[in-house]
């Protein structure tokens, strides 16, 4: 599990770094404010993570070109490809993961009705979307749970966590939104430390 992360208050250093990476770039959406945000909170009953609840309220409030591959959603937006039919997404609700789930791993285990709820609450509970590199691929926020803050890709195969220590993560780098962003600036594959 991870840990260590501060996502009550916003750290001067990472708002920094977001401004930098984010406030320069043509194509950035501006900053929702705060009133927006307060209001989107009371409406899901929940808190958004810092830094990204002063990110969208100061900094930006979406990018339309990268991370991820088809831009970074406003903080309150699902991407186009979401798909109809999906069940309505639960903030509120816990994102029920800790750690790396392939679902190959459980689909025979489990019957057709408890993968299908499984699979269902990680997908729409407890994370706000962040965007789609394509082909299914959703990068998460999670909001609510043990895994508050952290970003997970959630896609066809399984939901994977970003940022761990290397050697411990599919996906290793600095845990959290801020993490993932300066990944993707400095130009390195979500895949690899390199």
């Amino acid at each position: 599990m991870m840990t260590g992360m501060n996502t009550e208050t916003c750290d001067p250093a990472e708002s920094a770094a977001l401004r930098e990476i984010f406030a320069s770039r043509p194509e950035a959406v501006p900053p929702a404010g705060w009133e927006a945000v307060r209001t989107f909170e009371t409406e899901h009953g929940i808190v958004l993570p810092e830094p990204y609840r002063t990110f969208v309220a100061e900094v930006c409030d979406g990018l339309r070109a990268g991370p991820p591959h088809y831009g970074l959603l406003p903080f309150a937006q699902v991407p186009a490809d979401w798909g109809a039919g999906r069940p309505e997404r639960l903030l509120a609700e816990p994102f029920p993961l800790t750690e790396a789930w392939l679902w190959e791993e459980d689909e025979e285990a489990l019957s057709e009705e408890e993968f299908e709820a499984r699979t269902d609450s990680v997908y729409d509970h407890g994370s706000l979307l962040l965007g789609t590199d394509g082909c299914g691929m959703y990068w998460h926020l999670v909001v609510t749970g043990p895994q508050r803050g952290h970003v997970w890709l959630i896609d066809e195969n399984g939901a994977i966590p970003f940022g761990t220590r290397p050697g411990t993560s599919l996906m290793p780098g600095a845990p959290g939104f801020t993490g993932w962003a300066t990944h993707w600036a400095r130009g390195r594959s979500w895949f690899a430390d390199a």
